[in-house]
């Protein structure tokens, strides 16, 4: 019989000692007749995606590309294709886990309204979750900055495989959102094959550093909000403000927080229940006591 595996981890947590949080964190669900979810990388760290930043909400790594950089910069975008395009084999080929499935858990039980992810690997649809808003975009399409035209990620590789037959750069390590470090210099002989329709510039269909959300997507968030009765945020720091001001929006209007993160996030002083933990083990856990 298949076994959620949420499910096979909450019976692995069952073993541990158990957690007044936790119980904080169930009665505040229980208490709400609907959640607004906003989760952001720390939720698909257990898929084998890294995060950006550390418990201080610090970086990890170097600060990602800017936007204005790679329009304005073909050595530019040569790197970031080249690096993406390493990484792209890994970042595809990664799965829900335990938290991403105790969320569509929650939806399908009635308990989440929307999901709003910053994340741009699509693990919550894959997952089951159906109303996700994804703010920053995702990674498994690609857009032409010129033109507009819209392709699958998995056609535009190809397109780097072909431009590049001979280039076999090896990861020195994985970052956050499909990004591989590459030895220096290993990216300067890496051909970028242009928009299949107009020749332009192709980026990710993701909102990179330095671009903003668009404005109906924030709305849509807002809105979410605005119907909801709580605001859970999972698995993100906040130190970005385009999801910071989700929390800072729900504060203004008196909706209460939780959050479950390991580490400091930039919403901590307002909100209602903070939980300092992995929410791959802390969610199964609430599944489990609701399901008992």
């Amino acid at each position: 019989m298949y076994c959620p595996e949420w499910v096979r981890q909450s019976r692995l947590v069952n073993r541990m000692n158990g957690s007044r949080d936790i119980d904080s964190l169930r009665d505040f669900l229980a208490e709400q007749d609907s959640v607004v979810v906003l989760t952001g990388a720390g939720v698909s760290t257990a898929s084998g995606i890294p995060d950006y930043r550390d418990r201080n909400g610090e970086w990890k790594q170097r600060e990602p590309m800017q936007f204005g950089e790679f329009k304005a910069s073909d050595n530019a975008r040569k790197r970031y294709w080249a690096r993406s395009y390493a990484g792209w084999t890994r970042f595809s080929v990664a799965r829900p886990n335990a938290a991403h499935e105790a969320l569509a858990h929650l939806e399908s039980s009635g308990k989440v309204d929307t999901l709003i992810t910053q994340n741009v690997d699509g693990l919550h649809g894959q997952a089951g979750s159906r109303n996700v808003i994804d703010l920053h975009g995702r990674l498994a399409w690609v857009r032409c900055i010129d033109c507009n035209t819209a392709q699958d990620r998995h056609r535009y590789q190809e397109a780097l495989r072909q431009a590049n037959p001979h280039w076999d750069a090896k990861p020195v390590r994985y970052n956050a959102d499909g990004d591989a470090v590459l030895e220096a210099s290993s990216h300067e002989q890496f051909s970028v094959p242009g928009c299949p329709e107009c020749g332009g510039t192709v980026k990710p269909d993701v909102v990179m550093f330095g671009e903003s959300v668009p404005k109906s997507r924030v709305q849509r968030a807002l809105d979410a909000i605005d119907r909801a009765r709580a605001l859970l945020v999972v698995g993100s720091s906040l130190m970005v403000y385009s999801g910071f001001r989700f929390a800072r929006y729900a504060r203004a209007g008196g909706i209460p927080i939780a959050i479950v993160n390991l580490g400091r996030t930039r919403a901590d002083d307002i909100a209602t229940l903070k939980i300092d933990g992995d929410c791959g083990t802390v969610l199964p856990m609430i599944l489990q006591q609701q399901t008992a």
